[in-house]
């Protein structure tokens, strides 16, 4: 019985061991990823001693763009393509993710990015814009145009986070917040993991490509991004949703009709809530539209710019 025993404890260390060295992942230096995901494009600016990773694009009236979640300026890059004949593109890595990092007081909440979004506008002499915003972006963004009416423009909101529902977050928030698994987070973050996470966002699997899924891994690898991810996972925003009768801009609103994440009620809620907003379900669409359809987005985009 001992030897059994023994066997087993010595099968189970051994698996136990051969997870560890199949999921594990050290950190990637920024200066690493910056020789891969930087461009000729890419500038950096220092806003509260983080060095912010920005691209600026284009000709014409100033458009900001506003990554979500475990995203960065990348998540745009189609919708800058086909833009930048036609507009000014500002786009940026938020603290916690991308080539930017962490930020040292690691308060990642939506009034944190605001006040965020506020400085590096204008550090940037950006004195009112147009802006659009996924996900958290989204967020960001009408809190910020609540907030800050005679700066913008005009808003475009792409399933954007803010709004309360009973289906709570992702899975992935919820492991994030969980002592023991929120800790092997910071060391096993496996490409398979990051791989299940975008067929989550996208509707239409086919288009999760490999290096779509390596980008967004190595992005989550960047040194600090882990343990950044899990102060995000952690914050408690308050219901500002009574903000919304301040925005003044005239308002797209945006849906995939499949999103997994958020559920398309809410985009409801921001039609009926802001004064001046029209809302565009898409069909086939999950959690991030201009991703897998930048074509379709930009076109709804560019008629409500031009139109108002």
């Amino acid at each position: 019985m001992k030897k059994l025993l023994g066997y087993i404890g010595f099968f189970v260390l051994a698996l136990l061991g051969v997870i560890v060295l199949t999921t594990y992942y050290a950190d990637i230096p920024v200066e690493e990823l910056k020789e891969k995901y930087a461009n000729e494009a890419s500038q950096f600016i220092n806003i509260d001693g983080l060095d912010v990773h920005y691209r600026i694009e284009g000709q014409g009236p100033d458009l900001v763009l506003v990554h979500g979640t475990a995203a960065s300026l990348h998540t745009w890059d189609a919708w800058t393509e086909l833009l930048k004949d036609e507009f000014r593109i500002i786009r940026f890595d938020l603290p916690a993710f991308g080539l930017t990092g962490p930020s040292a007081e690691r308060d990642y909440s939506i009034q944190a990015y605001s006040e965020f979004l506020e400085r590096f506008t204008r550090e940037l002499a950006l004195d009112s814009f147009s802006i659009a915003g996924n996900s958290l972006g989204g967020g960001i963004a009408w809190s910020f145009a609540a907030q800050h009416p005679e700066r913008v423009e005009k808003l475009i909101l792409i399933d954007a986070t803010g709004i309360p529902d009973d289906k709570g977050d992702p899975a992935v928030f919820k492991m994030a917040r969980n002592p023991v698994l929120g800790a092997l987070f910071e060391y096993l973050t496996p490409k398979s993991f990051i791989k299940k996470n975008m067929k989550e966002v996208y509707f239409d699997d086919t288009k999760v490509t490999e290096e779509l899924v390596t980008r967004y891994h190595e992005m989550a690898l960047r040194a600090g991004n882990r343990i950044a991810f899990r102060d995000r996972a952690h914050v408690v925003n308050p219901d500002i949703t009574a903000q919304l009768a301040k925005i003044t801009a005239p308002t797209l609103i945006i849906w995939g009709e499949e999103d997994q994440w958020i559920p398309v009620e809410s985009a409801y809620v921001l039609q009926d809530q802001i004064p001046s907003a029209e809302l565009a379900i898409l069909e086939d669409m999950g959690h991030v539209p201009m991703e897998e359809d930048p074509k379709t987005t930009v076109y709804l985009t560019k008629e409500f710019l031009k139109n108002h």
